[in-house]
């Protein structure tokens, strides 16, 4: 028995809010949507163009209180090919939260405080 990858799963507050973030911050892009048959909930599935990995952002109507994220200890990571650039357009949108210049990486913060890791193209895992 095998299993591969599908997507990750996280759960936003304000979907519109959190799509563009996704796609300004990361350049990532909806490749299908799943609307719930009453309304209750919205699930998006972003992804790069480039691997069949996805991001499931999923959408609650009635949620109205911020997601409590615990010692927020889960990430996402995301190479770059350019790391300067994205390092720029990221300081720039206000969003770094970590800087780890010894590693030669950075985080980010999505607009519901989820971490995502930087990392250059060539960084060793």
């Amino acid at each position: 028995m095998k299993f591969s990858f599908a997507h990750n799963n996280i759960n936003v507050l304000d979907l519109e809010k959190s799509l563009a973030f996704y796609k300004e911050a990361l350049g990532l892009v909806e490749t299908k949507k799943h609307e719930a048959p009453d309304g209750s909930f919205t699930l998006v599935y972003l992804g790069d163009e480039k691997t069949p990995h996805l991001l499931e952002l999923t959408f609650i109507k009635e949620r109205t209180e911020k997601y409590n994220l615990g010692e927020n200890e889960f990430h996402l990571a995301f190479t770059t090919d350019n790391f300067e650039k994205a390092y720029e357009k990221h300081k720039e949108m206000g969003c770094i939260c970590f800087e780890n210049k010894e590693m030669g990486i950075y985080f980010i913060a999505d607009p519901d405080g989820y971490w995502l890791e930087i990392l250059p193209a060539d960084f060793d895992v």
